[in-house]
């Protein structure tokens, strides 16, 4: 029988269906044979873009996000980036001798993963975590230029004078700020991004200007926002986001 097109005429010569089936995706990387590979997505071990997938199901690793029991499948197998809302309460690190709660415990432990950075217990918002030792590097070296935007509640109304003081940089203990992008949100909210990693330097920022922070949420992290997800919730960067964060970190020449 010969194919159709939706309009009951013969296909366009040369188009397929957009990507590839998913069994050969993940065969191609190395998951398995063609075979195993079925038998996972049969077996329910497998989702794209958050919902289990079906045998014949086709991919686009560009925009779709895969995981294989609820281990992201990345550009290359062995590496692995993770979104995560970081709620407050909640420490930046891969293990606490304290046994407090970590942001480790909020994702998938099937791949050992660290955090991008630190985000103190009482600071919420963007947090990435992965496996990509090189990519971490960049994105924390204050000399990639890697910015991260914060929104900060703060005491008191800020004044055009204290935003230009935070704008230029602040005299800290451990040395000047490098100059910041400031601006006010309402009468006591602070949008501020950085391209530093020191110690709650934001909180820092703001006390030394005279506006103590109630509330800290990082919003951005480079090119990477997402609204969507709740304090606690997770999800895998898409292979689109992963290249936009190594554009992003890319040396300055």
């Amino acid at each position: 029988m010969t194919a159709s097109s939706p309009d009951g005429g013969p296909p366009e010569a040369g188009r397929l269906p957009d990507g590839e089936r998913l069994q050969k995706t993940l065969a191609r990387l190395g998951f398995g044979s063609r075979r195993v590979c079925e038998d996972l997505i049969a077996e329910g071990r497998v989702t794209v873009n958050g919902e289990a997938a079906e045998l014949g199901r086709r991919v686009d690793l560009e925009h779709d996000a895969v995981a294989v029991d609820g281990v992201p499948v990345g550009i290359k197998p062995d590496l692995v980036y993770l979104l995560l809302h970081k709620p407050r309460g909640v420490y930046t690190t891969a293990h606490d001798p304290q046994g407090r709660p970590t942001v480790i415990d909020l994702v998938p432990q099937h791949t050992r993963v660290f955090p991008v950075g630190r985000l103190d217990a009482d600071t919420e918002g963007l947090l990435l975590l992965t496996n990509d030792g090189d990519l971490t590097h960049r994105l924390t070296h204050p000399s990639f230029g890697v910015e991260k935007e914060y929104l900060a509640e703060v005491d008191g109304s800020p004044t055009p004078a204290a935003v230009r003081r935070l704008r230029t940089g602040v005299e800290l203990d451990d040395g000047p700020t490098a100059p910041a992008k400031v601006s006010t949100v309402g009468s006591s909210g602070l949008r501020i991004v950085i391209h530093e990693g020191r110690n709650r330097q934001v909180r820092r920022m703001c006390e030394a200007v005279g506006h103590p922070v109630r509330r800290l949420v990082r919003t951005r992290i480079g090119p990477l926002t997402d609204r969507r997800l709740k304090p606690g919730e997770w999800r895998a960067l898409t292979t689109e986001e992963v290249r936009a964060l190594e554009r992003a970190a890319a040396p300055r020449h």
